[in-house]
């Protein structure tokens, strides 16, 4: 009974103006992050989301004011006012995401399986409610209720003479339930998105048969699509049930936009040949096949001559054939065609430290720290820093490493442990 007060009490302290009005269907709903939190949560992880997304599709601008135009329609029409924004990013896997406040991205891979303009609406206006409607607010305040309960249940289960079972379950239970959003929440995107696009002229039946793509891609267990969209958005024969329903409701009529849609695509989908050489090329890659790999690039940029990516990952093919200067010059293309990716410098600044060239590594590695920090560009620069004897940033540099749970993490540890 004891333990059971404990927890009362501790909740009952996390509780406290812990509902708000969900502003998109009017009723309460869990809240620990207030509006202001969640608009500066979204501003500050946009930049960093883009990056370690594969950075924004660069390829043909128009494409990124069309799908722009498409969200600004819909969330001049939402039950939320948020400074919302809307990215293509380049990336293959059939994805799209909203951050908390609005900021909202769809992968291009993604566009490539949508029909027309009221397809891409249904998708853009999904995630608009899942910002609206602060699903992501709600769910990082379950979660933070859920570790709560894992560190409560740890005490707990340690009286009971369970040790750190109870805490460990929990822990899991947290991880699973914050992996994806709820069936209700998912069911409360479409049926609103589906109002929005009513709101903004678009054809709500575009919302079921986008579903019902997506469902017989799930059927076939499209690989690209369980890595991305169906993570955190699962299809399902209900969604595409629920979704006709609404559309029943909401009646006939509004735009398709097929023609526009087909010629907002057409460089994505001249270019998709490109992305399936990639592809190949990786797995060339994972099977230590570099010239196989080469070739498959080659067909790659054939097609896109301003490919980054596919540039990027020549190199690296070049570099596990020990051929530094044409790995150098590949990087250097994939920098020179998409100067805004951290990746591409991370890449040469590896290259050239490998090649214990620290004086050009440097400038790369800090470059890419500064568009996404990971852990591999401060563990570089900490031994850049060590050897010029910097020992003091290099500290700095091996802690930003260490929190790293893989093979650079520990070396950026085994650093520090040394200087202690």
């Amino acid at each position: 009974m004891k333990s059971a007060r404990i927890l009362t009490l501790l909740l009952s302290l996390a509780l406290p103006g812990g509902c708000a009005v969900n502003p998109v269907t009017g009723q309460q709903q869990l809240s620990l992050v207030s509006d202001r939190q969640e608009i500066q949560i979204g501003e500050e992880q946009y930049e960093p989301a883009q990056q370690s997304q594969g950075g924004r599709y660069y390829l043909d601008p128009a494409l990124q004011d069309y799908v722009r135009a498409v969200g600004d329609k819909l969330a001049a029409v939402s039950d939320r006012r948020l400074p919302y924004e809307f990215v293509v990013l380049d990336n293959p896997v059939p994805n799209a995401w909203a951050l908390p406040g609005g900021k909202i991205a769809v992968n291009s891979g993604l566009l490539l399986y949508l029909q027309d303009e009221a397809e891409l609406a249904s998708v853009v206006g999904h995630e608009i409610v899942h910002a609206a409607a602060r699903h992501s607010a709600s769910q990082m305040s379950k979660g933070s209720l859920i570790n709560l309960g894992a560190q409560i249940a740890g005490l707990v289960s340690q009286q009971s003479g369970y040790g750190n079972l109870g805490g460990a379950a929990a822990q899991l239970g947290a991880a699973a339930w914050m992996a994806r959003y709820s069936r209700e929440a998912e069911l409360e995107s479409d049926h609103y998105g589906m109002e929005y696009m009513v709101r903004a002229g678009y054809d709500p039946q575009a919302a079921v048969s986008v579903q019902q793509t997506f469902v017989k891609l799930s059927e076939g267990r499209q690989a690209d699509f369980f890595s991305g969209l169906f993570a955190s958005h699962p299809p399902s024969p209900a969604r595409v049930e629920a979704n006709r329903a609404t559309a029943s409701r909401l009646g006939a009529g509004g735009v398709r936009n097929a023609e526009a849609y087909r010629r907002a695509t057409a460089q994505l989908r001249k270019d998709a040949p490109a992305y399936e050489a990639e592809k190949k090329a990786m797995a060339a890659l994972e099977k230590k096949d570099p010239r196989t790999a080469i070739r498959h690039l080659d067909t790659a940029l054939k097609i896109q001559p301003n490919g980054g990516r596919f540039w990027e990952l020549r190199g690296h093919a070049w570099a596990m054939l020990d051929e530094w200067d044409n790995a150098e010059d590949a990087f250097s293309s994939a920098i020179d065609r998409n100067p805004g990716y951290f990746r591409h410098y991370l890449a040469r600044g590896a290259l050239y430290f490998e090649r214990h060239q620290y004086a050009a590594a440097k400038p790369d590695l800090e470059r890419s720290r500064q568009l996404l920090p990971t852990p591999l560009a401060s563990f570089y620069l900490g031994e850049i820093a060590l050897a010029g004897g910097a020992t003091s940033q290099a500290e700095a540099y091996y802690r930003e490493a260490a929190n790293d749970a893989g093979p650079v993490g520990q070396k950026a540890r085994e650093r520090l442990g040394g200087r202690r």
